[in-house]
């Protein structure tokens, strides 16, 4: 059984995909970008501030689950500029402190031209 993952808390669904998918005892949240939920704004700034928003709106996916940061068995973060690369590393080693498996790549363009996205899968 699948069982959908939504809260105000975190930026909705910008098209045809759901916050996250719950299925046999995991987590498989979508991609976040940093949009400020309250606003749907996007969060202005360099990746420092950008990944700060996305790690915020991951947490907030996370808690309505019923897991959280430390039970990420896996994240996928994707870069506008891997220039970038140990700035959104001083972010993300601080939500991110059991080490879960991890792959980091740039891409050409990101939704919305942000500076970065991450994606995680987390036991519940």
């Amino acid at each position: 059984m699948l069982t959908k993952v939504s809260t105000p808390k975190a930026p909705a669904a910008i098209g045809p995909y759901s916050q996250g998918i719950i299925a046999n005892g995991m987590l498989f949240a979508s991609g976040q970008i940093p949009i400020i939920p309250e606003s749907g704004e996007l969060q202005d700034g360099d990746i420092t501030a950008q990944a700060q928003q996305v790690m915020l709106n991951i947490g907030e996916i996370l808690k309505e689950a019923g897991t959280d940061y430390e039970h990420v068995v896996k994240t996928t973060c994707f870069l506008a500029d891997m220039n970038d690369f140990a700035a959104f590393n001083s972010v993300y080693e601080k939500y991110f402190t059991g080490k879960p498996a991890r792959s980091c790549v740039a891409v050409k363009q990101l939704p919305k031209n942000v500076l970065c996205e991450v994606e995680v899968i987390a036991v519940l």
